[in-house]
């Protein structure tokens, strides 16, 4: 790890040297507080890039202009919108371009995988997930196994961390999933968990499943933008994310979803089906008889939320110029900077008030998140942060996560957060 100095002037020197410093400039950091915002819930809502405007504006005078004939006649024909994000969204998420589309909501996304891929037959019944998934994967787990007729108490394995620990031990992943064996019909897991920030082992949990005859997705929406990801090479065989997190992309902004291509051309995969996923070649002809789309877009259901996607192409622009590997060398440097500065403090005022971090502490198992449990002050620092002008999020009883984002968290934000934290402490 780099030598790190807490210091306002060693933060702006990390920030005068770093690669990425001018990509702040191109978000809108909010300016509701009397002080200045330091802004670290990417994990949540990321903020605004400021070419979304005209994206969107592209949309509308088209709209104004056109009509329906806007369609076809556009400047970017709605008929095919969902393709001009295509390409952009496989280099983020490690695919080909013919296994991603951009469509619908994530936790759609997710129900329509499943109908396709959580397919329970004799006793290979058993879906295994996190003990603590975000609560609408656990939702939606739950209704697809009561939507096969089977019982989520017996049927939805849900791993918990062991006893007075806050992580999934990888090894213990591996171990459930061998011990279900044959049982096993899916694994569903979030591939980074939104709670710790855990990011877990996609590429042995995969190959894990896939020897025990189960198939094996994962929830994104925690990873996508955040994490180097390589879904194709690591032989995941179907996920989904959404696009308003650290994809930028807007409050409920469009979800993007993968499918292996090996289930690219199979029209025999039982889905739920919409006539956005027919064969865009016949499309129009209207015919009855479902005849799906090669790759992921033959799950799609509805034709292109076109404002909703102009604002995640004006992000995705973003993530093409930077790539994932510059993302993440600054994730590390940041997220390494924002763990100095607690420790620090709590070598410093650990009578007083002791920050624990529950994410873990190796780079290669979390992204641009920290989870800190802090003990002795708990929500009245949190509630001093927020008077400072920081936005974090404060999650019961007592853990504050912290997201520094590396297209636009400057270093000096992680100062001043580090500082008005001392500043709650001593008060």
């Amino acid at each position: 790890m780099a030598e790190f100095v807490n210091s306002l002037a060693a933060a702006q020197a990390l920030d005068a040297a770093d690669p990425l410093k001018s990509y702040r400039d191109r978000f809108y950091i909010p300016t509701f507080h009397e002080k200045a915002v330091r802004y670290f819930t990417g994990n949540s809502l990321g903020l605004q890039p400021k070419s979304v405007q005209t994206y969107v504006q592209q949309e509308l005078d088209d709209w104004a202009k056109w009509g329906v004939e806007g369609h076809f006649h556009g400047k970017n024909p709605w008929f095919s919108y969902h393709e001009f994000l295509t390409e952009k969204v496989a280099r983020v998420v490690g695919a080909l371009p013919k296994e991603v589309v951009v469509t619908h909501s994530l936790t759609t996304n997710l129900h329509l995988l499943m109908v396709s891929f959580y397919r329970p037959v004799g006793t290979r019944t058993k879906i295994l997930c996190e003990a603590k998934a975000f609560p609408s994967d656990l939702y939606a787990l739950e209704s697809q196994v009561r939507f096969h007729g089977l019982n989520p108490d017996v049927d939805l394995v849900a791993l918990a961390p062991r006893d007075g620990e806050h992580l999934l031990r990888e090894e213990d992943v591996l171990a459930k999933i061998a011990e279900l064996g044959d049982t096993l019909a899916l694994v569903m897991i979030g591939g980074v968990n939104y709670y710790t920030g855990q990011l877990m082992d996609m590429p042995a949990i995969t190959k894990a499943g896939h020897a025990v005859g189960a198939i094996v997705g994962f929830d994104l929406a925690h990873a996508a933008g955040n994490i180097h990801l390589k879904l194709h090479e690591w032989d995941v065989d179907f996920a989904a994310w959404c696009s308003y997190k650290y994809l930028n992309s807007g409050p409920g902004g469009v979800s993007g979803m993968y499918v292996h291509e090996r289930f690219a051309n199979r029209p025999d995969l039982p889905r739920f089906a919409g006539w956005w996923g027919y064969d865009k070649a016949t499309r129009f002809q209207m015919e009855p008889g479902f005849k799906p789309m090669e790759g992921a877009e033959g799950w799609q259901l509805s034709n292109a939320p076109v404002l909703s996607m102009a604002a995640h192409w004006a992000s995705l622009e973003i993530y093409d110029e930077v790539g994932m590997e510059r993302l993440n060398e600054k994730t590390v440097l940041l997220t390494g900077y924002l763990e100095f500065i607690l420790d620090e403090l709590t070598a410093k005022y650990q009578d007083q008030c002791r920050f624990e971090i529950i994410t873990p502490r190796e780079k290669t198992r979390r992204g641009a998140q920290l989870s800190i449990l802090v003990h002795g002050k708990g929500k009245a620092l949190f509630d001093a942060l927020s008077a400072n002008g920081v936005v974090a999020d404060w999650r019961e009883p007592n853990v504050i996560r912290v997201a520094p984002v590396p297209l636009y968290n400057s270093f000096e934000d992680v100062y001043y957060l580090g500082k008005f934290m001392e500043e709650a402490i001593l008060g």
